[in-house]
């Protein structure tokens, strides 16, 4: 996930259509998309194999070793290979970086040498603003990807199965960022407005949000600033949940999430800009029948005072409206 790209300058937009919307309910229902190739974290079937493996192009650990070969084009040093030159002499790797997602700004369209095969050189608009305002986030293009991965040493890295590679990261990274923009309408104008629209329960959640929207307008959409990948520091929620795990394993028996990722969102309160953390956590679940890998996303505010008191209403609301009977309520009403 987080394959994003943006040019230390402004890029220009891709002529390409922006890949489809995929909203993601808050039970995180799974994602089927085509099956990743070898060369994907995501491929491995079982979080002791995708521990090892980063997923997205940002800086890591500051003193971790170089990845593995499986994993993706991710600077996990704080500093490049020590030599006999002084550090002054030699630019950091970091320098060569964008701050915003860690990835390298300058890498070539042009095939690798001795690459087998052509790979594709658009590179496709997402869905997601960016919080400078200039556009969109930009995904990579399958030869820019392979580019990087070559850069970082993945040598062993299959041309075939990049295009498959960048296709599910990005749908995984459009899912993603539509759980986020529900959170932002729930709660981009506050934790009153939340639970009007959140004490009806889940299943009322679009009919309230339409209502209160055509009431006071839409919202102003909120942009992405920055992400980092944070695949070695587990989640408060995903530990308790191991915990559970072990405790219950018939209930809430789980893999560990494979990857982890923060994304700032820019949310607009009366004009005024606030940074918002969110938190993603990446599952695997089992197989289709048809083989293709199925995925979860857990998608929420981080535990910043903020972000707790919303994650409250929500599950408040939900929790209210069940225990009380709602939906028999509204049934003897009609």
């Amino acid at each position: 996930m987080g394959w994003f790209w943006a040019d230390a300058s402004t890029a220009t937009p891709s002529q390409s259509s922006s890949p489809p919307h995929h909203a993601l309910p808050s039970s995180h229902p799974p994602l089927a998309p085509g099956s990743p190739p070898p060369g994907c974290p995501m491929h491995q079937p079982t979080a002791e194999a995708l521990k090892s493996a980063s997923s997205c192009p940002v800086k890591h650990d500051a003193t971790s070793a170089s990845p593995p070969p499986s994993s993706c084009p991710v600077p996990h040093g704080n500093t490049p290979t020590t030599s006999a030159s002084p550090a002054a002499e030699q630019p950091g790797l970091l320098s060569k970086l964008n701050p915003l997602n860690y990835m390298f700004s300058d890498l070539s369209q042009a095939p690798a040498a001795n690459q087998s095969i052509a790979l594709p050189t658009s590179r496709d608009e997402s869905s997601i603003p960016k919080g400078t305002g200039d556009g969109n986030w930009e995904y990579p293009s399958p030869q820019q990807m392979y580019n990087a991965l070559l850069r970082k040493g993945y040598t062993d890295t299959d041309p075939t199965a990049v295009e498959s590679m960048v296709a599910v990261h990005n749908f995984l990274n459009e899912g993603a960022w539509a759980e986020i923009v529900d959170w932002e309408r729930r709660f981009g104008r506050g934790l009153s407005r939340g639970w009007q629209v959140s004490r009806r329960g889940e299943e009322n959640v679009d009919l309230e949000l339409r209502r209160v929207e055509a009431r006071e307008g839409e919202p102003p959409q909120p942009t992405l600033v920055r992400f980092q990948g944070r695949p070695k520091d587990m989640t408060p929620k995903a530990a308790m949940l191991q915990v559970m795990g072990w405790l219950y394993p018939e209930k809430f028996g789980t893999e560990p999430p494979f990857d982890r990722h923060d994304w700032f969102v820019s949310r607009n309160i009366n004009g005024r800009e606030k940074q918002i953390r969110y938190v993603i956590d990446y599952y695997s679940g089992e197989p289709e029948p048809t083989g293709e890998p199925v995925f979860y996303l857990d998608v929420r505010p981080a535990m910043t005072p903020t972000g707790a008191a919303e994650r409250l209403v929500r599950w408040g609301g939900d929790v209210w409206w069940r225990a009380k009977g709602g939906d028999l309520t509204e049934q003897k009403k009609q």
